[in-house]
């Protein structure tokens, strides 16, 4: 008589929450893979079958996963300016003043755009993007920039900040920051944490009070 299966068995089938698992697994995978690519090459020289063959899938699968191009460059920039977002929240939550506060979020701010996404911010131009993608894209920058105006603005009005013109500061800093996406080498000799607190010494002593 044939012995039968035991009723423990564990079923060769995976559960509903490994299926889950393995689709956010894989379109990380892909997500990372085009990111990268996109930094490296630019988004005009960068096709989805490139991003296909380095991960040795087809060009379907990335469809299936993130959709056309545009969307894929689209999930790339709203992951960094999620990242940027974020920082902007855990920085409201610090306590100390303005130019404590400013200086807690530009080390977040420039440690995040020498991450994979944030380079992707900084690198991504609005004319690749459709009107609408533009438009939030733009929007979405803004928001980032008018935090560090209000930042800037309490560290004037507390006095931890010399009196500077507003806007032209953070013009400023963005602009020092916003350069390590182009230049700084994963692999190089100094770490993003590095980068961004040599860079920070220099622009918080720019904008301390004078004895």
């Amino acid at each position: 008589m044939p012995k039968l299966a035991s009723a423990e068995a564990p079923s060769p089938f995976r559960t509903r929450d490994e299926r889950v698992r393995d689709r956010e697994e894989k379109r990380e995978a892909v997500l990372r893979a085009a990111v990268r690519m996109f930094n490296a090459r630019g988004y005009h020289a960068t096709s989805l079958d490139d991003v296909a063959a380095s991960l040795g899938v087809s060009k379907p699968t990335i469809y299936h996963y993130l959709g056309n191009k545009e969307q894929v460059l689209v999930e790339c920039v709203n992951r960094g300016l999620e990242m940027l977002r974020d920082a902007a929240d855990a920085t409201r939550a610090q306590p100390g003043k303005g130019l404590d506060r400013l200086r807690y979020f530009l080390l977040l701010y420039a440690q995040i755009n020498m991450d994979d996404f944030g380079r992707c911010v900084i690198r991504t131009n609005e004319e690749v993007l459709s009107m609408d993608s533009a438009t939030r894209f733009r929007a979405r920058k803004r928001e980032i920039d008018l935090f560090v105006r209000d930042l800037i603005g309490e560290g004037v009005a507390d006095g931890s900040i010399a009196p500077v013109d507003v806007r032209f500061a953070s013009f400023a800093l963005a602009g020092a920051l916003n350069w390590p996406a182009r230049w700084h080498a994963p692999d190089g000799p100094m770490t993003p944490a590095q980068v961004a607190d040599s860079l920070i010494a220099i622009l918080i002593g720019g904008l301390a009070p004078r004895a």
